[in-house]
């Protein structure tokens, strides 16, 4: 049975984890409000800008002169996974469920024959890949001294990838994040970005008609390296709105976790501190009467 000393400094050391769990919540809790706003704020310009994409897709079709990151190199025979977690922890399983997603599509390429590569953003991802998937990465970004990401940093992997593209180091690259709904609620999502892949655009936006200058296969070879660079952003956003959030309600349930604890320590306390009471009493009341 620990002592009342040990008891003591046991609650005193949980009331400073508390103090600690409760700023960190209160941290995230502001940067959360300034990254939900970026992230809801990319997404009008982001589903509109794809659908024109869409639209200058379907118009171009299977023609020849459309650009090798519309039509995919013929073949998907090897992977890129570009998997973009957190560069810090103490998040709950922000994390540890986009890498989870992550190894499950691997293994299933892995499983269908085809070649896997992976590049990780954020070192958490790296660090819980690195495990069991040393030998498939192949790269990485970090983004630790970044104190607010923007869409500089974003171009930065677009670069990345699409130099590897260019070589021709894969075939189909995939993209990794966790997509923000709110502050208990973050969906980890997969989405493909070369070959670029485009939802048909509704009726209304089909039925107008446009005329593009030089060329639908020109302008798309301009943009579609834009479209690149702006899904890797939106996913950078929604990825830290996401942590952020999760951050938030991790650290809320480990303040509450601490006060639950602290109440029990104390009952504890109380009574042992009652029981060494009434030892003494009882140490006095003996003596007084063998007297």
């Amino acid at each position: 049975m620990p002592s009342l000393k040990d008891l003591k400094n046991r609650i005193e050391s949980v009331k400073s984890t508390r103090k600690i769990t409760k700023a960190m919540q209160m941290v995230a809790a502001a940067k959360l409000r300034r990254a939900q706003e970026a992230a809801e704020a990319s997404r009008p310009y982001s589903e509109r800008f794809n659908a024109v994409l869409g639209q200058l897709a379907q118009s171009v079709g299977d023609s020849p002169a459309a650009p090798r990151l519309l039509t995919g190199t013929g073949s998907d025979n090897t992977h890129l996974l570009v998997v973009m977690t957190a560069e810090r922890g103490l998040c709950g399983a922000f994390n540890s469920s986009i890498v989870r997603l992550a190894k499950t599509h691997a293994d299933k390429l892995r499983g269908e024959g085809k070649t896997v590569k992976i590049l990780t953003v954020g070192k958490k991802g790296r660090e819980q890949l690195r495990r069991d998937y040393s030998s498939l990465l192949i790269g990485h970004v970090d983004l630790s001294e970044v104190k607010n990401v923007g869409y500089v940093n974003a171009q930065d992997i677009a670069k990345n990838v699409l130099d590897r593209f260019a070589a021709e180091e894969f075939d189909v690259c995939s993209i990794f994040y966790a997509k923000f709904h709110s502050v208990i609620s973050q969906e980890p999502t997969a989405q493909q970005i070369i070959p670029a892949s485009y939802d048909a655009p509704d009726s209304d936006a089909a039925a107008t008609l446009y005329d593009y200058e030089p060329s639908e296969e020109g302008i798309l070879a301009d943009l579609l390296p834009r479209g690149v660079a702006t899904q890797i952003f939106a996913a950078l956003l929604e990825n830290g709105a996401s942590e952020q959030g999760a951050r938030m309600s991790a650290m809320d349930n480990a303040t509450r976790n601490a006060g639950d604890m602290i109440d029990k320590l104390t009952i504890q306390y109380n009574r042992s501190r009652q029981a060494v009471i009434t030892n003494e009493l009882i140490e006095i009341i003996s003596g007084a009467e063998a007297l």
